[in-house]
């Protein structure tokens, strides 16, 4: 089993039985063993976190390589079982709802939570929405670690997180399918 850095007894990491419990699950899918874990259920994994639990950045670089690997082995078959064509044609549908999302004015983009209810940034949500506008209509160079990593403050009238993180998942998805 592969073991991670710890943070020391002092520190809060991801729980190591949680952690190490998933990668054994994801081992047996990857070899083919066990079915039931796609590269979707990878990026949405959460853990615990206690004391002396495994580095959350080093676990989170290898969730995000073992995303990869899966989400390539997911377009390989899709693509076999689909035809290329009709493979590239359905990211090219998902790509163009995303892109209409985007395309709404700023602060209109998404639903926004009440007053006293905190959400993202809009003016953040934004700005990384119209980095996006740009990276589907000129190829401008957003890398997909980006995507994953991309962090908003807390606002009071902002953003509903849950949809800013669907689109967000949405556009991981068409970056991973056209890779």
């Amino acid at each position: 089993m592969t073991s991670f850095p710890t943070v020391g007894p002092k520190k809060r990491g991801y729980s190591a039985a949680q952690v190490d419990e998933f990668l054994t699950k994801a081992r047996a899918v990857f070899d083919g063993r066990s079915t039931g874990l796609t590269a979707v259920d990878i990026r949405r994994t959460a853990f615990d976190l206690t004391k002396d639990g495994y580095e959350p950045s080093a676990v989170d670089a290898a969730l995000e390589r073992l995303e990869d690997v899966f989400a390539e082995r997911e377009r390989q078959r899709a693509r076999s079982e689909l035809g290329e064509k009709e493979w590239f044609g359905r990211a090219r549908e998902l790509a163009q709802v995303i892109v209409n999302r985007l395309n709404r004015p700023d602060k209109h983009r998404f639903t926004r939570t009440g007053p006293l209810t905190l959400g993202y940034n809009t003016a953040e949500v934004d700005r990384f929405s119209s980095r996006l506008i740009r990276y589907f209509a000129e190829g401008l160079p957003v890398t997909v670690d980006e995507v994953r990593t991309v962090t908003f403050r807390p606002q009071r009238g902002g953003y509903t997180e849950a949809q800013v993180d669907l689109l967000l998942d949405s556009v991981t998805d068409v970056m991973l399918a056209v890779r």
